[in-house]
């Protein structure tokens, strides 16, 4: 695991073994994860197909419980972005992206509290990713992932395709002045007691 910018998120590439037959590699090792101080149960798996173009998010939880993912991509390519909401946090506002793709199989994890949002860059890509909560709508909130508070370089090759939900997200500023974002104290503090 390698951690990324912004903290409580890395990413994890694991060694693909290939023969005549095909390939294989392990894509979560729950060990792994543990070296950088997550833990992670798992509450949920969830398979996402998407044309290119699609961007999904920038969605994050209420936090207790929030909810970490942990993403890969199996078919195709995605643009993989992790984005600090976290109040209060010494990179809050900043983002990183990251390439997933069914070549590299990179994963990346994501911790409570932070943003994530993904862009297809070819058709019929699938992403798998698993989940520390299941999914709830009312601890569910999004930020317009075109919002250019946040900055976010998504390929310009590719038009967005958003869902009406997302396009209707507010910008980061209206989220944090209804103080729906996640409290970075209170972020670090439910991660040590679990």
């Amino acid at each position: 695991m390698d951690p990324l910018t912004i903290e409580g998120a890395y990413q994890f590439t694991p060694s693909v073994h290939w023969d005549d037959r095909g390939s294989f590699n392990e894509w979560f090792r729950e060990d792994l994860l543990e070296r950088t101080g997550s833990s992670f149960r798992l509450a949920q798996a969830n398979c996402s197909t998407s044309a290119k173009g699609v961007l999904r998010g920038v969605h994050f939880t209420d936090v207790p419980p929030g909810q970490a993912k942990y993403v890969t991509c199996v078919r195709g390519a995605i643009l993989d972005v992790v984005v600090d909401l976290r109040a209060g946090s010494p990179s809050f506002g900043r983002h990183e992206a990251v390439t997933l793709d069914s070549d590299n199989r990179s994963c990346v994890y994501i911790a409570e509290g932070l943003g994530h949002g993904f862009m297809a860059l070819t058709d019929e890509t699938m992403i798998l990713y698993l989940c520390s909560e299941p999914y709830t709508p009312h601890r569910e909130h999004g930020v317009h992932p075109l919002d250019v508070d946040l900055g976010i370089q998504w390929p310009v090759n590719v038009p967005p395709v958003l869902s009406a939900k997302d396009a209707a997200a507010p910008s980061l500023a209206e989220v944090q002045k209804a103080g729906l974002l996640p409290d970075y104290q209170v972020c670090l503090d439910y991660h040590a007691q679990r």
